[in-house]
């Protein structure tokens, strides 16, 4: 049996790992739609895009979905995939094009992840020259970013710096000496990074909606 055009979907808000007594919605989704939720959770692997389609339920941006699971062979599951676009190592570094940074703090048990938006952090402080966004995309100019792959969950490529510690202190002073009130908040009493992710949006990817 083919994989099914639409699939009849049901969805409800994730709370920390529990089901609300929020109303459950119902909704059609086409094929390619389910596809892109499910892989932003797995990725382009094969064999676990198919197993979420069987199982028949996905959590995906704050909201738990399931719908009448289906089976699909390895090789209908391939050409499904084959819609979403795969890691370009050849693409080049363009802080143009960045439109958010994550700083990576820690590592192992002990790793969190700060993401910074570009504008959140785009304006300037009164008397200052430079603005966050600008400070921190400097540093990873200064670095020369490595790519790190394409992220299905952010619709973006990514790329990695690493930070000496030296560095790294120097960065957070510079960023919170001219950070806005919320931008401030959201850094203060956190440690210097350990490395820094820049997102850059790969154009006409595939990209599903979330529930409004």
């Amino acid at each position: 049996m083919p994989l099914p055009e639409t699939i009849t979907m049901r969805f409800t808000e994730e709370d920390a790992g529990y089901v609300t007594v929020r109303p459950v919605v119902k909704q059609t989704f086409r094929l390619a739609e389910l596809a892109d939720m499910v892989v932003s959770v797995t990725g382009k692997n094969v064999s676990r895009v198919q197993q979420i389609f069987r199982a028949g339920t996905v959590v995906y941006n704050g909201y738990r979905y399931w719908w009448d699971g289906f089976a699909g062979d390895e090789n209908e599951i391939t050409g499904v995939l084959a819609l979403f676009p795969d890691d370009d190592p050849a693409r080049l570094f363009n802080p143009a094009q960045v439109t958010s940074i994550t700083l990576e703090i820690g590592g192992g048990t002990q790793r969190s992840l700060v993401g910074v938006a570009r504008r959140e952090a785009s304006a300037k402080k009164l008397f200052h020259k430079r603005s966050p966004w600008e400070i921190l995309l400097k540093a990873g100019q200064d670095s020369t970013p490595r790519y790190e792959g394409y992220s299905h969950a952010e619709r973006a490529d990514v790329y990695r710096v690493h930070l000496s510690s030296e560095i790294a202190a120097s960065l957070l002073k510079q960023v919170l000496d001219v950070a806005p009130r919320g931008l401030q908040r959201k850094l203060t009493a956190r440690q210097p990074p350990a490395a820094m992710l820049f997102f850059v949006p790969r154009k006409n990817s595939v990209g599903a909606e979330s529930p409004p």
